[in-house]
């Protein structure tokens, strides 16, 4: 014969059993919100010098509550050696045009998840989908421009029109070029009437040649400050980037910009995560960030290189944008060239810079 069992029993275990299951639900809510608040409290930047300004760091760690740790390199192939020997720690890095291809091939980026980026709206049709990355699945353009020729009118008084004129004795110790292998062979091969991209060894080994003689006139290789040369007046010309051409006119009205008759270099800059980046989120969050208008502006106006955020234009000042150092004319653009990776030439190019430069 069965026990009875009293209704309040049913009672106790109906109220031992609802209080489980609100302690877990309340545990598991706990649980989703600290989850959900759960987010990287530091981003690794790795990118050029003086390329972004501090104030704009200030304001993305102020909004975020992330803070930034920021590490400079000189030259494309510097930062592909560093991520090339196994640096992990880097959060989001900056890459131009044809070393994009190499990472992709050497599979050092990690994809972009573009629903993080709306501002990616902000960016000009004619900066997306570059040959490299078509669908934009790894890279986010940042900026652009050129490697045009600069002049101090007071000190040089014979015409410069190409490249061939930086050959001149007159300019013995007295060039500032870029601390970058692509761009001055390349303008080496320019001068020959050749592709920027060439890779035939015999070719190559002329421009070799040709940059031996070009030695005594070079004063100094910078790729992170070489405006301060020219303004100083210790360099009468140069080779480098539009902005470095731009900001050296502000302090010294005799620098002018000339664009090689042979075609320029171009070149596009773009954002990538590499491989096994610790803080993705935190880096496309800051991605994001940088597209907006107001910071994107406030970017061009302290360092003025060509912006493909179409957004931004209208808040960069009109003389940024009407200066020809920085948005050369379309028909200089026509005859400009972009570099492309060069396969295994690249070794040659390689060897080449480090003979002339020895």
């Amino acid at each position: 014969m069965s026990k009875k069992i009293p209704g309040s029993f049913f009672v106790v275990l109906l109220v031992v059993f609802m209080s489980l299951f609100l302690l877990a639900g309340c545990g598991g809510s706990a649980g989703n919100k600290q989850a959900a608040e759960q987010k990287d409290t530091e981003l690794n930047l790795f990118i050029w010098s003086e390329y972004i300004p501090q104030s704009v760091i200030d304001k993305f760690e102020k909004k975020y509550g992330i803070k930034v740790n920021y590490t400079t390199y000189s030259s494309n192939e510097e930062m592909l050696a560093k991520l090339s020997a196994g640096a992990s720690q880097y959060d989001l890095s900056v890459a131009t045009d044809y070393m994009v291809e190499i990472l992709h091939k050497q599979e050092l980026m990690q994809p972009l998840e573009l629903s993080n980026i709306p501002n990616f709206k902000n960016i000009g049709d004619e900066f997306k989908n570059i040959a490299a990355d078509p669908g934009n699945k790894y890279t986010v353009p940042y900026m652009w421009g050129a490697v045009p020729i600069a002049v101090n009118t007071e000190k040089v008084k014979a015409p410069v029109t190409s490249y061939k004129d930086l050959w001149r004795p007159e300019f013995e110790n007295s060039l500032v070029v870029l601390d970058d292998q692509r761009a001055i062979i390349g303008a080496a091969l320019k001068k020959l009437g050749y592709s920027l991209n060439e890779t035939d060894p015999a070719k190559l080994e002329q421009a070799k040649a040709e940059l031996k003689k070009l030695m005594p006139n070079i004063k100094s290789f910078d790729s992170d400050s070489p405006k301060t040369l020219l303004i100083n007046g210790e360099a009468k010309a140069a080779l480098v980037w539009g902005a470095e051409v731009s900001l050296a006119a502000r302090e010294n009205k005799n620098i002018k910009v000339v664009f090689p008759e042979e075609g320029m270099y171009l070149w596009q800059d773009n954002f990538f995560v590499p491989k096994g980046a610790p803080h993705q989120k935190a880096a496309e969050l800051f991605i994001n960030f940088i597209l907006e208008p107001e910071i994107s502006a406030e970017i061009s106006q302290a360092f003025p290189y060509a912006n493909p955020n179409v957004a931004a234009h209208s808040l960069i000042d009109k003389a940024i944008m009407e200066d020809k150092a920085v948005y050369p004319p379309k028909e200089e653009l026509a005859k400009g060239e972009h570099l492309r990776d060069v396969g295994e030439a690249t070794t040659i190019f390689d060897r080449i810079w480090s003979e002339v430069k020895q």
